[in-house]
């Protein structure tokens, strides 16, 4: 009896250590305590995210992910910190727990939502011709890579860490040479200085930055990937983000029911252009 009463002793003490642990563990209420909620971006994809040259501090980091962000910050009634990272390190330090959220024109995908949680998506293309994934070449090879076949000659490149390296992955893996870089801007730039042939992206993010900059142009082809894949989501950690979630969800919810999100990328769709995407 005096074992099984030290082991019901013990067991009552742990309790009462663990479950306030655990309760401590919920983010939101976290963050709600600290009064600011950091999110990590990597600030070179226009129209979502890019830098504003002629501002200054966190001024600069400009974008319809950016007024998202805002917009989840005031929701909770906390300040937004941002954290401008490459994409690789955006998706380590979300999985990690080391930020609250990511919110950095993610694609969802399976591997990413084993390590990470996932939100609705936020964002689906509106002009079919610019949905999904394709090639971004110069102007006078847009008739000469029109298939995964015609990569066999060529050098391609992509982002690390990006949904772009799992297609070629998975479906491509054919190429003569094949470069990862850090951000998308500098597989763009890759192409047009002739260090590459193709680089794969997203088709409305090319032609955006073709648009601005010249010289470059997608062609035809495109992957055919899954209908959810097509999407962009807000990830944050995998553990006590139940809560915070919800809320993300909710504001997901209200701008897809008022169009606020297509306003605010529409809105920075044309600020980018005036900037000159080869300045972020």
């Amino acid at each position: 009896m005096k074992k099984l009463l030290s082991i019901l002793i013990a067991a009552v003490v742990m309790l009462t250590v663990v479950v306030p642990a655990l309760a401590k563990a919920d983010r939101l209420e976290q963050i709600k305590e600290k009064g600011y909620i950091e999110f990590c971006t990597e600030p070179y994809w226009a129209p979502n995210e890019f830098i504003d040259p002629n501002k200054t501090g966190d001024e600069q980091y400009v974008g319809s992910d950016i007024e998202l962000a805002k917009l989840i910050a005031d929701t909770i009634g906390v300040e937004l910190k941002l954290n401008p990272l490459d994409f690789s390190a955006v998706l380590a330090g979300t999985a990690s727990g080391k930020c609250d959220m990511a919110i950095s024109a993610i694609a969802y995908n399976e591997q990413r939502a084993m390590a990470m949680r996932l939100s609705k998506g936020y964002y689906y293309s509106e002009d079919s011709e610019d949905d999904g994934y394709g090639f971004l070449v110069r102007e006078e090879d847009v008739d000469k890579y029109t298939s995964i076949e015609d990569l066999a000659n060529a050098t391609v490149i992509t982002q690390s860490g990006s949904y772009q390296e799992g297609l070629y992955n998975k479906y491509c893996n054919n190429a003569k040479n094949f470069k990862l870089v850090a951000n998308m801007t500098d597989a763009y730039l890759a192409v047009s200085e002739n260090k590459a042939d193709v680089c794969i992206t997203a088709i409305s993010s090319g032609k955006l930055y073709a648009e601005a900059n010249g010289g470059l142009s997608t062609t035809s082809f495109k992957f055919d990937v899954k209908e959810e894949e097509e999407g962009t989501v807000i990830a944050c950690p995998l553990d006590g983000t139940e809560s915070l979630m919800e809320v993300i969800n909710g504001v997901i919810d209200d701008i897809l029911e008022s169009g606020q999100y297509i306003e605010w990328r529409n809105e920075y769709v044309e600020y980018a252009k005036t900037l000159g995407l080869d300045n972020n």
